[in-house]
C-alpha cells in the first residue's frame, strides 16, 4: 500500500525523551517499512524514519523556545498532506481532530487514531457532527465517552521485540515512569513506597501546565530518603530503568486511553501494579503479569506479592499481545477495510 502516516508535531518521530503518540507512530512507521508497504511520514524535521518523510515544521515544538502557537504548524501541515493526499492509498492521521473538516471534503481514504482522553463534554458535538469519519480506538474503553462517533476497529499500541530486553532479576527498587500531572498521581507511588520501606525511582517530566502542581504538591514529597527523582528519560535509558525494577507502579486516577509505559515494563519482564481504570483491565492480566487494584492499600498488598509474579511470564504476555508486528498488521487489516468500504461507496 501507499500509505501517508500523519504525526503530531510536538516531539520528533521518535521523540528524543519522553512522548507517547509519536514514539508510537514511530514505531508502526518503520514497522510498515519493514513490511514492504510504501510510507511517507509528515511530521516534524527533527524526525527519524526509514520512510519518506516530508517535514511539516523545523523541529519538534515542545522544546522549541520559538514556538508560541502550534496550531500554525498544524494547519500548514494538514494543507502539506492536503497538497498530496492523490498519491496515496490511505491516509493515517495521528493528530487529533484538526483535520476533520478538511477530510471530509477531501474524497480521499482515510481513517484516525484517537490516542487522547475522550471524556471532555465539549468532544460530544464535535464527534456527533463527525460520525461519518472513520476513527480508531487504542483500547475499547476509551470508546466509552463517545458512542456515536464511527468506530473502525481497536487496536492496542506494540513496540518492537527487541527495543527492550527481558532482565529477569530485578533490583530492590519501585519504578514510576511517565508525567508528573494530578491524573497520573505520583504522590500515590510515594505513599506505596513509603509504606513498604522500599526505594523508589521516579523518571518523568513537568510540563509547564503542570509546573504548578509539581511545585506546590509533588516536590515537598520529594524530600524523602526513599525517593529518587531522576527526571525525564529518554528511550536509551527506559531499558535498564524499567528492567531493573522490582516492580511498575501505574498509580493512575483517571480514564488512560491505554498507558504504553505499562507495555514497555511487560517487555523488560517487569510486572506492572496499576490502579483500575481506563485501558488497565485490557492489558495487565491479575496474577500472571501484574496486579489490578484500587486504592492504595491494595496496592501495598500487591507489591507485597509482585515476587509470585514469573518475569519471563510478563515478558511472554508482551510478546502475545503487544509488539509492533502485531500493531502494524492490525492497522494493515484496517487499512484495507476503509479502502474496500470507500471503494464500495464510490461505486453506489
Amino acid at each position: 500500500m501507499r500509505i501517508a502516516e500523519v504525526a503530531p508535531l510536538f516531539e520528533s518521530v521518535p521523540p528524543a525523551l519522553y512522548g507517547g503518540t509519536e514514539r508510537v507512530v514511530a514505531y508502526l512507521t518503520d514497522e510498515l517499512v519493514a513490511q514492504g508497504h510504501d510510507v511517507t511520514l509528515f511530521a516534524s524535521g527533527d524526525s527519524r524514519t526509514s520512510a519518506r518523510l516530508v517535514p511539516a515544521s523545523p523541529r519538534a515544538l515542545r522544546l522549541d523556545p520559538d514556538c508560541r502557537d502550534h496550531v500554525a504548524w498544524h494547519v500548514l501541515m494538514t494543507e502539506l498532506v492536503a497538497q498530496q493526499a492523490r498519491r496515496f492509498d490511505i491516509i493515517h492521521f495521528h493528530i487529533g481532530f484538526i483535520h476533520f473538516p478538511l477530510v471530509r471534503r477531501l474524497g480521499v481514504t482515510h481513517v484516525t487514531t484517537l490516542h487522547g482522553r475522550l471524556d471532555l463534554p465539549e468532544l460530544v458535538p464535535l464527534y456527533d457532527e463527525f460520525s461519518d469519519l472513520p476513527v480508531i480506538s487504542i483500547s475499547d474503553a476509551q470508546r466509552a465517552p463517545l458512542p456515536n462517533a464511527r468506530w473502525h476497529a481497536t487496536i492496542p499500541h506494540g513496540l518492537p521485540d527487541k527495543v527492550l530486553r527481558f532482565h529477569p532479576g530485578p533490583n530492590a527498587y519501585l519504578a514510576f515512569l511517565g508525567r508528573i500531572s494530578p491524573e497520573k498521581r505520583v504522590d500515590r507511588a510515594i505513599a506505596i513506597a513509603t509504606a513498604l520501606g522500599w526505594p523508589l525511582k521516579i523518571a518523568a517530566k513537568v510540563d509547564r501546565a503542570d509546573a504548578e502542581y509539581f511545585e506546590t504538591e509533588i516536590r515537598p514529597l520529594l524530600d524523602n530518603p526513599l525517593v529518587d527523582f531522576i527526571g525525564e528519560i529518554g528511550e536509551a535509558d527506559k531499558n535498564s530503568f524499567l528492567g531493573g525494577a522490582r516492580a511498575l507502579l501505574f498509580p493512575i486516577d483517571w480514564p488512560e486511553p491505554f498507558g504504553l509505559v505499562m507495555i514497555e515494563a511487560l517487555a523488560c519482564g517487569t510486572p506492572v501494579i496499576a490502579f483500575r481504570g481506563g485501558s488497565v483491565e485490557e492489558i495487565i492480566e491479575p496474577g500472571l503479569s501484574g496486579y489490578i487494584v484500587d486504592t492504595v492499600e491494595e496496592a501495598i498488598q500487591a507489591a507485597k506479592r509482585v515476587g509470585a509474579i514469573d518475569r519471563r511470564a510478563c515478558r511472554r504476555a508482551f510478546e502475545r499481545r503487544f509488539t509492533a508486528h502485531h500493531m502494524a498488521t492490525a492497522y494493515v487489516k484496517s487499512y484495507a477495510r476503509a479502502i474496500a468500504e470507500r471503494s464500495e461507496t464510490t461505486a453506489v
